[in-house]
């Protein structure tokens, strides 16, 4: 599992004229599965998004879809973790 945060590196005129691009790929990255949640950091920096992927280097080639990561517009940091607790409706995702 990883958690990738976001952090704004453009003015947020910026961002918001890529969001319609950026939710696009997001919710192609939920229809998959890959994508467990996202959501604004606040105050508004960044994102957040808890994956779902296989290894680093997945998560990697995922980023390189976001549109925020092709127009330079966030920085990306990539946590690795491995859950161990959660509620009932999440338990599939502890291995």
């Amino acid at each position: 599992m990883y958690l990738i945060l976001l952090k704004y590196i453009k003015p947020l005129e910026t961002v918001d004229s890529a969001i319609p691009a950026h939710i696009e790929y997001l919710d192609k990255y939920f229809v998959q599965g890959k994508f467990i949640l996202s959501g604004r950091r606040n105050p508004r920096s960044g994102g957040v998004i808890l994956c779902n992927a296989g290894d680093k280097k997945e998560v990697e080639a995922i980023i390189a879809e976001d549109p925020f990561h092709i127009g330079n517009i966030a920085e990306y940091e990539i946590i690795e973790f491995q859950p161990t607790k959660c509620t009932p409706e999440l338990a599939s995702l502890i291995s």
